[in-house]
């Protein structure tokens, strides 16, 4: 049995959101995915001809639910309860979450995540480790119940901007049922804000992940953790600030085997970046022309991605500001998998568009800079040719090349 669309607390926390910066917002982040989706050669389901801003499917209800909710805020949030009532019941924590409404909720923490959480709005997404969209206790026996034999191979998945946990699951393979399956590993899926801060995030994690080790119930062996997008940067914030937390007992940090990170923009995104003031440049590419409407509406954790920040800038610096680069954590073997659009690394479309969001040399944390650079041994490097940024979820090339690494 899944739960309702929306919840009585998704409508309060509606309701504080101011309307005009939510509707526009949606309408951003759908128009990227809409264009995204409707490049050559991209799989799955299309978005229609170019330059169309709607995507379909749960993805297209998704973003029209909020656009509708959020003009109806603007009017009498009493009004709103009222016409809605009939699909409102109370929340059953035995009901599977719906991804429709997962899908909402996390695009509204993708770009008003901050807010949500400073404003104590009970749309804010709470950090917690999740399995098939539901929370697990830390907690030994309840989480040896939870996972149904926990095995000592512990995979922990971290999904990426505007994202959730079970959207892991795409075109009927989910990267951690697989390795489950084929590998032996416990996969647990981690659900957080990624409007906040990525240095946020990697500290809330970090203690998190503390307790997660703790409540195991078996020792663990081998730890592999594996983002996607953003996901890598908040990995490797946790991974940073666990390590900076050592002396008060925390342990996990170093017993980090394997950090596998799937276009994730160690250098920044670009595309994105671009909105913060190359509009003309955005123009001229159909498919990222929306980002230019972000203006300077965006979220901590858009910011961070726009330059690949994984601590916090220094006092008084605001959000436009590039933190000194973190090296990649020592004692754990790092691995980075880009997309490219083209059909080779070499080709036109891969060079200028990477997957579409990320730059191939960004996912594979190259800079001209040394002191930027991140250390990738040449082994621990892919790139999947005629693969987006999203279809790395998806990818048999991506999947094949795990097993290689994580076997």
């Amino acid at each position: 049995m899944t739960q309702p669309l929306l919840q009585a607390a998704d409508l309060r926390g509606a309701a504080q959101l101011t309307t005009d910066a939510v509707a526009g917002l949606a309408s951003l982040v759908e128009a990227m995915h809409a264009r995204i989706a409707s490049l050559p050669r991209l799989s799955g389901p299309r978005a229609g001809p170019a330059g169309d801003e709607r995507t379909s499917g749960i993805t297209g209800l998704a973003y029209k639910t909020v656009r509708g909710v959020t003009h109806l805020v603007g009017g009498s949030a009493e009004a709103l309860l009222s016409w809605l009532e009939p699909a409102l019941v109370a929340a059953d924590p035995h009901q599977l979450p719906r991804p429709e409404r997962e899908a909402v909720v996390a695009a509204l923490n993708g770009v008003l995540g901050d807010h949500l959480a400073a404003s104590d709005n009970p749309l804010a997404i709470a950090m917690r480790f999740r399995r098939s969209g539901r929370a697990l206790p830390l907690d030994r026996f309840a989480l040896r119940a939870a996972t149904g034999g926990a095995t000592p191979k512990l995979l922990v998945l971290l999904h990426g901007l505007c994202m959730n946990d079970l959207q892991w699951q795409r075109a009927g393979h989910d990267h951690g049922e697989a390795l489950a399956r084929e590998l032996g590993y416990s996969a647990v899926y981690l659900h957080y804000n990624s409007g906040l801060s990525v240095s946020t995030n990697g500290r809330i994690l970090a203690q998190l992940m503390e307790r997660l080790y703790d409540a195991w119930p078996v020792p663990v062996e081998r730890l592999v953790m594996l983002g996607h997008s953003m996901g890598g940067l908040v990995a490797r914030s946790a991974i940073h600030h666990g390590a900076l937390m050592q002396r008060g007992g925390m342990r996990w940090p170093t017993r980090v085997d394997d950090l596998v990170c799937l276009g994730t923009p160690h250098q920044g995104a670009p595309l994105e970046r671009a909105g913060h003031g190359v509009d003309l440049l955005l123009s001229a590419a159909p498919y990222a022309a929306p980002l230019a409407r972000l203006g300077k509406v965006r979220s901590a954790g858009i910011n961070d991605l726009r330059l690949g920040n994984i601590v916090s800038p220094p006092s008084g610096a605001d959000g436009t500001h590039r933190c000194a680069q973190v090296g990649l954590p020592e004692g754990t073997r790092c691995y980075a998998i880009a997309g490219g659009l083209g059909p080779s690394v070499g080709s036109l479309k891969t060079r200028v568009l990477g997957d579409g969001l990320v730059p191939v040399a960004s996912a594979l944390g190259q800079h001209p800079d040394p002191e930027r650079h991140l250390d990738f041994a040449t082994d621990h490097q892919a790139v999947m040719h005629d693969t987006s940024h999203f279809d790395l979820l998806s990818s048999a090339g991506v999947f094949d090349q795990l097993r290689r690494w994580l076997v």
